[in-house]
């Protein structure tokens, strides 16, 4: 049975030097009122995720946690570049693993990416793995060994990033329901093409738990208006 959680993450992707992120979480929390049941999840760069971590510690937003935007397929050890699951133990509690940019710039297989996610599990983290249409299927298949009900799934489909025209929201429904029927325990998130306009609309479609977001979440305003629009739906 999937726990009833909302969710809103926010992938900075390869953006925001630490005072831009200070700058960022300082007009957040001038926004921002905590909802029972809405979990916030922003994702900075590796770079600047130990200071984001002390720094969101020291302004005690509730239910507002980091993820990492990626992990090494491998536990700790002689792997140079790569940052072990364990590793973020402290700084994030998530971590974004399969993004479709990582399978396509880095060539990354349902294979690297389920070995991602037992390492992210074994450290006690949550994995959000992305999935995609045409491929969701395979993507899926290959997580059939998890054992564990803490995974989230982002649903983001290949042309509704590559186009920036999200997906009609009954095509969205039918995903999440072929979704939950490979693996029915774990909710499931959208993103594609979304911004602040578009929030509320994509915010409440069933089956699905959350908003996962880029680019629109680099604005704190912008970024903001999906909370608020999660939070309008519980």
């Amino acid at each position: 049975m999937k726990e009833n959680r909302r969710y809103v993450i926010g992938n900075w992707k390869s953006h925001k030097r630490f005072e831009d992120v200070q700058r960022w979480l300082d007009d957040f929390a001038g926004l921002y009122t905590p909802r029972q049941g809405l979990q916030v999840v922003i994702a900075p760069t590796f770079l600047c995720l130990d200071n984001t971590a002390r720094y969101l510690e020291s302004l005690k937003l509730e239910n507002v946690s980091l993820a990492a935007q990626d992990v090494s397929p491998f536990p700790k050890g002689s792997y140079t570049g790569a940052i072990a699951a364990d590793l973020l133990k402290g700084m994030a509690e998530y971590v974004i693993v399969g993004h479709s940019e990582r399978r396509r710039y880095f060539h990354e297989t349902s294979q690297d990416v389920g070995n991602k996610v037992l390492e992210t599990v074994d450290a006690g983290l949550v994995p959000i793995v992305c999935v995609d249409q045409p491929y969701a299927m395979s993507q899926l298949t290959a997580l059939n060994d998890i054992d564990t009900d803490s995974v989230i799934i982002a649903y983001g489909p290949v042309e509704a990033l590559n186009f920036r025209i999200p997906e009609s929201p009954e095509k969205i429904a039918e995903a999440a329901e072929f979704i939950a029927q490979v693996h029915p325990k774990w909710p499931i998130v959208y993103g594609g093409a979304l911004h602040a306009d578009n929030a509320g609309q994509y915010a409440d479609i069933d089956g699905i738990s959350g908003l996962f977001t880029g680019t629109a979440s680099l604005e704190a305003k912008s970024f903001h208006a999906f909370v608020e629009a999660a939070g309008a739906v519980l």
